[in-house]
């Protein structure tokens, strides 16, 4: 029994069965789908088999190829049917896996946008209680009437010399 080696990639064994590309076969189930859920399928599906009908029931005899019961019809359905249904789930299961990949995707949007509004939310939240520290336009202008009430009670108070002048001694 020889050994296997794990540091070397295994050699390819030759398979019985044909390989296909997953993805292009999927591709090609959900163009069929998507042809089987038109209107013009079911269209040129009833044109056929109306057409079918009145083929088997009214042509000659010699030329008919599928007489009253219309079992080739029904086994032509039939097969029809058995290769749709699968190709159909296979379409609907690729779609299943878009739509999760999507939700994901956008799930994942979303927090970032949560954690983004969150951010802001808090900077703004900054912002304005550094705002509240700031002096406004109207603060400044109140402070500067006060200051002038309160100059003005003082020379009301302490009125000037009557004419000497400047006062040096206060400085």
């Amino acid at each position: 029994m020889s050994r296997i080696r794990l540091d070397l990639p295994r050699e390819r064994r030759a398979r019985l069965l044909p390989e296909y590309d997953p993805e292009a076969f999927g591709r090609f189930s959900e163009r069929i789908a998507r042809f089987l859920g038109t209107g013009r399928f079911i269209v040129w599906m009833t044109i056929t088999i109306v057409l079918w009908v009145l083929w088997n029931i009214f042509a000659p005899s010699s030329l008919k190829f599928d007489e009253y019961p219309f079992i080739f019809l029904t086994l032509a359905l039939s097969l029809q049917a058995s290769y749709a249904a699968p190709l159909i789930l296979l379409a609907q299961n690729r779609q299943d896996d878009r739509d999760r990949v999507n939700l994901e995707q956008d799930r994942k949007q979303n927090e970032r946008s949560i954690a983004d509004t969150e951010y802001l939310t808090r900077e703004i939240a900054a912002l304005r209680m550094g705002l509240g520290e700031v002096a406004t336009r109207d603060w400044i202008r109140s402070e500067l009437q006060d200051l002038i009430k309160e100059m003005d009670e003082r020379r009301d108070l302490f009125p000037r010399g009557g004419g000497q002048g400047r006062d040096v001694t206060d400085r």
